[in-house]
């Protein structure tokens, strides 16, 4: 199971430029909004992206989807895991509950 990151937590590490945010959902959706700085990286596509995209397997990473009942974020979070990236966080509550705390989003 993934660790868990809070939304004060993820602020804070997004504002100290500690971690790499990957928006799970992708295409349209990261296009159009996504948390500062994510990138986007669906499951189909993290075997062929990680290595270049997360170079730095001990890194931060986080990653996020829609809202607790998407399992992108988690499946995403696994299949890293398996790869032996070693700090791998889920911000299970995702963009739903960032932009209804009021926090900046980026668009494409």
């Amino acid at each position: 199971m993934t660790a868990l990151i809070t939304r004060e937590e993820l602020q804070a590490a997004i504002a100290k430029g500690t971690v790499t945010v990957l928006d799970t959902l992708g295409g349209a959706y990261h296009a159009q909004q996504h948390l500062p700085g994510a990138l986007p990286l669906v499951l189909a596509d993290v075997d062929a992206q990680a290595p270049t995209l997360l170079p730095d397997r001990d890194a931060a990473i986080v990653t996020y989807c829609s809202d607790e009942s998407c399992p992108n974020s988690g499946q995403v979070a696994e299949r890293l895991t398996r790869l032996g990236y070693t700090d791998v966080r889920k911000y299970k509550e995702g963009i739903r509950d960032w932009t209804e705390a009021g926090l900046p989003v980026e668009s494409a």
